[in-house]
């Protein structure tokens, strides 16, 4: 508790958002890797994370589950964002200290290149040790529970979970995600919802489509103007594409 103080001292100093809140790391450490074990799931392959004050804009006039089910998808996302370097600064030196030990975990068809482009924010990728901190928002995700409960997902988050960075840092659930999508599964098993219409303050994905309404097409965020460049989106379209 001492070192966790003493961590939330410092990187509140360097505003690192929610630092402070115990709760929030919590949070983060449940949705990262004990979620997907709790018994009220256990019945269930795939879920679809809705969390409150968010908006739909769109007529969804199919089965999601099905649709993943059918397209042998692992995980949807409606938007991908940069995230604060300060919050992982030593996740991914751990990640790739996990993939030493672990090279077989890697997937053929990984979408690392995504994870470690240095280019389009190179200050992020300087911060973060090598991680360019691009993730699906995980506050929409749609995917299938039986790639958290695998072997090499529970061994990557229980690596994670002994290094600490889940209260000495504010490692989010959503960079956790991406990461090990990122590097342990297929990425043409990963879909972009681009047909949802979808808003969570204060970030958007408006779709051009006559199903939709109460959205300005092709919107990204209603904030400050910089707040556009926090869209990552642009990144995975030119290392994985869409399908």
């Amino acid at each position: 508790m001492d070192l966790y103080g003493e961590s939330v001292s410092l990187l509140t100093e360097q505003d690192v958002q929610y630092m402070s809140r115990t709760s929030y790391h919590q949070m983060c450490r449940w949705n990262s890797g004990l979620f997907s074990q709790h018994p009220a799931l256990a019945e269930y392959d795939y879920y679809w994370r809705v969390e409150p004050n968010v908006h739909f804009f769109c007529d969804i006039d199919y089965d999601v589950f099905r649709w993943m089910q059918d397209h042998n998808k692992t995980y949807g996302f409606n938007i991908n964002l940069f995230d604060s370097p300060s919050s992982v600064a030593t996740l991914w030196p751990e990640t790739m200290k996990f993939v030493r030990d672990h090279k077989d975990y890697l997937h053929k068809n990984n979408a690392r290149a995504w994870l470690e482009d240095g280019a389009k924010r190179p200050e992020n990728y300087k911060e973060a040790n090598g991680y360019s901190t691009c993730h699906f928002w995980s506050n929409f995700e749609i995917g299938n529970l039986n790639f958290w409960r695998s072997k090499k997902y529970r061994d990557y988050f229980d690596h994670l979970d002994r290094a600490g960075g889940f209260f000495y840092e504010r490692w989010g659930d959503a960079p956790v995600h991406s990461i090990a999508l990122g590097l342990f599964e297929d990425r043409d098993k990963i879909h972009w919802f681009r047909d949802i219409g979808y808003q969570h303050i204060p970030f958007f994905n408006c779709p051009n489509n006559p199903k939709c309404a109460g959205c300005i097409s092709g919107r990204f965020t209603d904030g400050e103007k910089w707040l556009n460049r926090e869209d990552c989106r642009p990144l995975w379209f030119k290392y994985v594409g869409m399908d």
